[in-house]
């Protein structure tokens, strides 16, 4: 009998219906000779620093560093049944060999070897490795099973990452977190992301916008364009020297250029182009994307390739032929397609490119979420664009010479749309627009010949002003996640820049989560408290470098290149000096993360502010005892909560309308006016003034 640890529980299904193992049980399934379970992603993690000693409940300074000599391990909250249950598995008599069916990656190696090593498992394992869960695949995996031993290096890389990652986080959240009391998440990959949100955020704060001049030429049915420029007067001698000229063409330009069909998706370019076109989050876009992995419609989402292997040239060109017949934009449209264009095996390493599936092809778009239906649209287009031939089109450059003065005008007319018609079909399909979408001024131009002579229709001075940067989007910072720190890593590394294509979108959510950043609309702003962090940090948690070494190391790990007890040994001393040299800050700086507290209106009794609180609105001036309570009586009895709107109001004029009172004598709602009745005493009164019914 032979055990099948899947990731998920849908994963487990799936291999189990193609194994035959249709019985299903409590947490598994059986028959045909297999047994078929699964994890519910990361089943084990590394412990709490609880675990080791119940001291580190509270975080004190004198108790960090904490370097575990002995690593600890943890059930994840919910899962311990499950756990158990594949314990139990394992040591079932009638098992004699596992089978790792987690997903092929880094992270998925360390989810089934912690659950391996947890369960105290010695039986022999193999190893799974496919990128779709169509049963064609999962039939081919299972008749190719590998050596699970010979990924004990990919396994060793991910558990030097998971403990580098809590050595750093660990004791940099609780140093920095203890010296400006308050909760401060600092991560390897989090904060430099941060750290790139708040010095674009800062470099628009800080722009200073400058004023410049163009001037237009209207002769010949050609607009063309001065130069810059940044004086007004230099704008108007350009205008009155062309108002009496003639506009003569000095030069003609015609080039011929094409632009490659775009690569395939990889998980952050999928990412991407759907916050652009959809406004999705690039977490929402991994979870449908994890959704049509598991009802087998889409290969393998968390993938940093774009091209496929030459082994999949026949079933790609099938697919493409046949999704052809189910989307609907495609209808009438016959692609001159070379699947060709993107094999490439050499940039294939864990997963090839996201594709839809041939089990798509059957089910189609049935029973799918708006969401889903979106992503698989897009994934689909992608493919029938990156296999669709060049598009091409003639640039022309024509300048025009005008009482002494150069003019610029650039025209482009298309000689064949090739895969750009299917993109242009695809999103006209679409309501939403893709808003990184510019505005071209080029159009095809008339026919021109050098030394040919205009009179000019018109000469006008337009005003710009020079913009900032824009904003991050989550397309964006993706990308600025994808490239930073790639300069400082060398060119086999098998990832970099910030995180990897599965854990960006997690990144994100956690610095949305903690406070230090926040959305507005698409754009991605840091906090206050953002800022605060990224400056009390050092260089080495705020640059991408420090991810860029551990990566280039973890890849040299996974493949045997470089000790693991090296890298551990490096990573315990840097948690060491971090701690050493923050000891202490000013008492100022303390003060730093303090909440700020906004008045709502002044104190009756002393002039003093007053704020709000949890459960009260309170005098700013300890030595007043001026309070109004939320709960109080006056406004609980007419069933009206006491808000910041209407204690502001009493503060400001002594007295707020309030519609839709309840009257305990009547049971019916009146309109009324509240007055601040304040005598000074304990407690302050309020009383209707009038009422109407």
């Amino acid at each position: 009998m032979k055990l099948v640890i899947a990731e998920k529980p849908s994963v487990g299904a799936a291999i189990a219906a193609v194994l035959g193992a249709r019985e299903k049980k409590n947490g598994y399934y059986e028959g045909a000779g297999y047994l078929v379970s699964w994890c519910i992603g990361h089943l084990i993690s590394l412990a709490d620093a609880a675990a080791y000693n119940e001291k580190y409940r509270k975080w004190n300074y004198n108790d960090i560093p904490i370097i575990p000599q002995e690593w600890h391990f943890t059930i994840a909250s919910g899962k311990e049944a499950q756990f158990h249950i594949l314990k139990g598995l394992m040591h079932r008599t009638d098992v004699s060999e596992v089978v790792n069916a987690c997903d092929s990656g880094r992270e998925g190696e360390l989810i089934f070897r912690f659950v391996y090593e947890q369960a105290h498992c010695q039986k022999p394992f193999s190893r799974l490795w496919i990128s779709s869960m169509e049963e064609s695949a999962i039939r081919e995996g299972f008749s190719n099973l590998k050596d699970g031993r010979g990924y004990d290096t990919l396994y060793q890389s991910a558990l030097c990452r998971a403990k580098a990652d809590w050595l750093i986080g660990i004791n940099a959240t609780r140093l920095f977190s203890i010296l400006y009391h308050k909760t401060l998440n600092v991560g390897r990959v989090q904060t430099p992301t941060l750290s790139m949100l708040v010095n674009r955020d800062y470099a628009i704060s800080s722009f200073k916008k400058e004023k410049y001049h163009l001037v237009r030429l209207n002769a010949g049915g050609v607009a063309a364009l001065s130069e810059k420029q940044t004086d007004e007067a230099a704008a108007r001698q350009i205008q009155a020297a062309c108002e009496k000229s003639q506009a003569v063409c000095t030069s003609l330009k015609k080039e011929k250029k094409s632009v490659s069909p775009p690569k395939l998706f990889d998980l952050t370019a999928l990412q991407r182009e759907a916050n652009r076109l959809f406004g999705f989050t690039a977490k929402q876009t991994l979870d449908y994307a994890q959704a049509l992995y598991e009802k087998r419609l889409l290969t393998y989402p968390r993938t940093d390739s774009k091209y496929i292997t030459s082994d999949m040239e026949n079933s790609t060109e099938k697919l493409i032929n046949d999704i052809c017949g189910i989307l609907p934009f495609m209808q009438g449209v016959t692609p001159q397609a070379d699947a060709t264009r993107i094999i490439d095996n050499s940039k294939v390493t864990d997963h090839h490119a996201i594709l839809p599936t041939a089990e798509f092809i059957k089910k189609g778009f049935a029973g799918l979420t708006e969401g889903e239906k979106k992503v698989i649209s897009l994934v689909s287009a992608k493919l029938l664009c990156a296999v669709s031939i060049p598009y091409e089109y003639e640039a022309v450059t024509a300048v025009f010479d005008c009482g002494g003065y150069s003019f610029t005008a650039k025209g482009k007319t298309t000689l064949c749309e090739g895969w750009q018609e299917i993109d242009r079909l695809f999103r006209s399909s679409l309501k939403a627009k893709d808003e990184s979408e510019e505005t071209s001024e080029e159009c095809e131009l008339p026919e021109l010949a050098e030394g040919q002579t205009f009179n000019v229709a018109a000469i006008e001075i337009t005003d710009y002003y020079t913009q900032p940067p824009k904003a991050f989007t989550e397309d964006t910072l993706l990308s600025a996640m994808e490239n930073a720190g790639k300069e400082d890593t060398p060119e086999d590394a098998e990832r970099k820049g910030l995180g990897t294509t599965a854990t960006r979108a997690g990144i994100i959510e956690k610095l949305i989560g903690a406070g230090f950043v926040e959305r507005k609309g698409r754009k991605l702003i840091p906090t206050k408290d953002g800022y605060n962090l990224v400056s009390v940090l050092p260089d080495t948690l705020v640059s991408p470098q420090l991810t860029a070494e551990w990566e280039t190391r973890l890849t040299g790990i996974a493949k045997g290149a470089e000790e693991p007890a090296d890298f551990m040994r490096g990573i315990e001393e840097m948690a060491v000096g971090i701690v050493k040299t923050y000891s202490h800050i000013p008492e100022d700086s303390a003060k730093l993360f303090a909440p700020q507290r906004e008045a709502i209106g002044t104190c009756p009794r002393c002039g003093a502010a007053v704020y709000e609180g949890k459960k009260n609105y309170y005098c700013g001036n300890r030595a007043c005892s001026f309070v109004m309570w939320k709960n109080d009586r006056f406004f609980e009895q007419r069933k009206k909560p006491f808000t910041k709107a209407i204690a502001a109001a009493l503060l400001k004029d002594g007295k707020v309308k309030i519609k839709g009172m309840h009257s305990a004598k009547t049971g019916k709602t009146f309109d009324g006016v509240v007055l601040l009745a304040d005598t000074g005493g304990k407690y302050v009164n309020f009383r209707v003034e009038q009422t109407r019914t």
